[in-house]
C-alpha cells in the first residue's frame, strides 16, 4: 500500500497533537455502532458501566459485505469543515454509505461533523491521532497512543459511537497495532483501489484511475481533508451512478 506522504497538513496535524496522553482503558462509557450496510440509521447502545468492546479479527479487512458485486466508498483524513459537508452531501444525493477513516485531532475540533456523518449512518474509522505514516517504525506505546487517544476522540466527539475499524496512516499496520484495534472491536482496513486523489491530478484522472483499479477489490480510497478536495468532490458525482449502472452496490468493510 503506497504510502501518501509530504502533505503539508499533516504537519500541522502532528503539531496538534503534541500533549495527548495515553488512553486509560476503561475510564470512559462507549457504545456500540450498529446498522445494516446501506441500510438505516445507526444505533447505539450505552452501558451504565465502562466495557471492553468485542474483539474482532486481526487481519486486514478488503471485502465488502455486499458480496462479490458489492463496493465500499472509504473517505480518509478529516473531518472537514469544508470538504466533508459536500462529500457527505453527494454520498446523499445518491442513497450511498461511506466509511469516515477520521484523524483524531480533526474529529476532537469538528465534533458536530463527526456526528453529521454518524446521523447520516455512515461509519466510523480510527486513523490515528496524527496521521503519522512511519508508524510501523515507532514503539508500541507510541503505537498505542495514536491508536487508543483517536479511538477516544473520535468516540468523544461522535457523542457515544465508537469507530468500527483501524486503518493505519499510509497502511503502515504492524502486527502489535492490528492486534490492539482487534481487541478494541476496530478491524484494521485496508483498500484495494487507490484513487490518487490526493496527488490532486484532474477529476477526470481520479475517475479513470477508479475504473482501471475497480478489478482488484471492492474497497476505494478516497479523501476529505488534507488539502483542496473539489476533484475529489466531483470524481465521486460521476462515479456513484456509474457504478450502480455497472450492477454494483454500496456497502461496508467486513468485520
Amino acid at each position: 500500500m503506497a504510502r501518501h506522504g509530504g502533505r503539508g497538513w499533516y504537519g500541522r496535524v502532528i503539531a496538534a497533537a503534541v500533549g495527548v496522553t495515553a488512553l486509560a482503558t476503561g475510564a470512559s462509557v462507549w457504545t456500540a455502532q450498529a446498522g445494516a450496510a446501506g441500510g438505516g440509521s445507526p444505533r447505539t447502545a450505552v452501558s451504565a458501566r465502562p466495557s471492553t468492546p468485542a474483539p474482532v479479527a486481526v487481519t486486514i479487512a478488503h471485502a465488502s459485505d455486499r458480496g462479490a458485486r458489492g463496493v465500499n466508498i472509504t473517505i480518509d483524513d478529516g473531518p472537514d469543515p469544508t470538504w466533508t459537508p459536500l462529500m457527505l452531501q453527494v454520498l446523499r444525493e445518491y442513497g450511498v454509505h461511506a466509511t469516515f477513516c477520521m484523524v483524531g485531532t480533526q474529529a476532537q475540533a469538528h465534533p458536530d461533523l463527526v456526528r453529521e456523518v454518524v446521523a447520516a449512518g455512515h461509519r466510523l474509522c480510527d486513523h490515528s491521532v496524527s496521521h503519522d505514516t512511519t508508524m510501523d517504525t515507532k514503539s508500541q506505546a507510541y503505537q498505542s497512543q495514536q491508536i487508543l487517544d483517536a479511538e477516544r476522540m473520535i468516540t468523544e466527539a461522535s457523542g457515544g459511537v465508537r469507530p468500527m475499524y483501524y486503518r493505519a496512516p499510509g497502511g503502515a499496520f504492524t502486527p502489535y497495532s492490528r492486534k490492539l484495534a482487534a481487541s478494541r472491536g476496530m478491524r484494521p482496513l485496508g483498500w484495494n483501489v487507490d484513487s490518487k486523489d490526493f496527488e490532486r491530478p484532474g477529476t477526470d484522472a481520479i475517475v479513470t484511475t477508479v475504473e482501471n483499479e475497480l478489478p482488484n477489490g471492492p474497497t476505494l480510497l478516497f479523501h476529505d481533508a488534507g488539502g483542496d478536495r473539489s476533484q475529489t468532490v466531483e470524481a465521486l458525482r460521476l462515479l456513484l451512478p456509474w457504478l450502480k449502472e455497472q450492477g454494483y452496490s454500496f456497502g461496508f468493510p467486513v468485520r
